[in-house]
């Protein structure tokens, strides 16, 4: 039985993989092509693996106990990526 969970777990994070990737695409539109995503100024097709290593630099802070945190963006391609995701960087959840 633990192999079917972690065959689950597997399929779920590989759904939740394609579908980043699927929506980013979607949201650039018909080019489907982005700059910043390597260092080189070349315009590529956002993959899945480049989506995930440029957010994997998102940094929460929390202020207080009360104050809401405050998501730190170190670069111009991330607050991008969260905008092509329909994610509102200022108000986490």
């Amino acid at each position: 039985m633990p192999h079917d969970r972690i065959g689950a777990v597997i399929c779920l994070a590989l759904l939740v993989f394609c579908l980043i990737e699927h929506q980013v695409r979607w949201a650039l539109g018909s080019d489907q092509k982005m700059p910043g995503l390597y260092p080189a100024t070349q315009h590529v097709r956002p993959a899945g693996r480049m989506i995930l290593c440029h957010l994997s630099g998102l940094r929460l802070r929390v202020v207080g106990a009360t104050d809401p945190p405050i998501i730190v963006i170190s670069c111009g391609v991330e607050l991008h990526l969260l905008d092509l995701l329909g994610l509102e960087p200022t108000h986490p959840r």
